[in-house]
């Protein structure tokens, strides 16, 4: 199971939100490219970014710090999500040396989209799930759909989608704790492998996540626990050891 730092960037800055909610931000670093190797040099297995702005306005609008980022460090798998809806769009990032980019509101809007990307960057489609009440949320959160997270999650069993990060948006930020349950229920029901997302507060979500390591989940974002210091990443990975 990997342990995977997020870094979101608004305006330039690494941010948490709470629940997605855009104006409740707190700003931990003015840098990414500190943060990432920062994360790298505490021993991340992946980096997770997301463009905030991005994911808000619907087109990339961090794309150049991103770039730089995975050129900094070629050695180190880098997924980006955050307003890849369409075929230029996730060129760009593919190009750039992302390994996965994340797909979210395009997802939910044009499932046929997802098939063509896979065929196109095979192993590098990573779907992104961001649920409320279990209904998915797309467009930087700030709508709901009335589609259900798994049979969401199933359409894509046959493109040959990586993996599927799935975020509870109300545990997002909140230092609350995994919702375990929800998170579960979609792995155990699909065949592509899940990474879990929102919540994480305590290094004993990590040991409550590594009980369940042969249920289909692949890998953790964790986001303002590793900022505020409630443990780190080589702490996270002695778990799996």
């Amino acid at each position: 199971m990997k342990i995977i730092p997020a870094i979101d960037i608004q305006n330039g800055n690494c941010v948490r939100l709470r629940q997605g909610d855009f104006g409740q931000e707190t700003i931990f670093h003015n840098s990414p490219m500190d943060m990432a190797r920062k994360w790298i040099d505490d021993g991340a297995e992946r980096i997770h970014l997301v463009d905030l702005d991005g994911a808000r306005l619907g087109s990339p609008v961090n794309i150049n710090i991103f770039s730089n980022i995975c050129k900094s460090f070629p050695d180190t798998p880098i997924q980006i999500g955050g307003g890849i809806r369409d075929l230029k769009t996730a060129e760009k990032y593919i190009n750039s040396g992302a390994s996965y980019i994340i797909i979210g509101t395009k997802a939910v809007e044009d499932p046929t989209f997802i098939e063509k990307l896979c065929n196109k960057f095979p192993g590098k489609i990573i779907i992104g799930i961001d649920a409320k009440n279990g209904e998915v949320a797309t467009e930087g959160w700030k709508s709901v759909s009335k589609k259900n997270a798994l049979s969401l999650a199933k359409e894509f069993e046959n493109f040959g989608v990586s993996e599927i990060v799935y975020t509870d948006i109300e545990k997002d930020g909140m230092m609350k704790g995994l919702n375990i349950d929800a998170t579960l229920n979609l792995a155990k029901n699909i065949s592509i492998p899940v990474i879990a997302s929102g919540g994480v507060s305590c290094i004993e979500d990590i040991i409550e996540i590594s009980a369940h390591r042969e249920s289909g989940i692949s890998g953790i974002i964790i986001g303002r626990a590793l900022y505020e210091k409630k443990f780190n990443i080589k702490e996270a990975k002695e778990i799996f050891a």
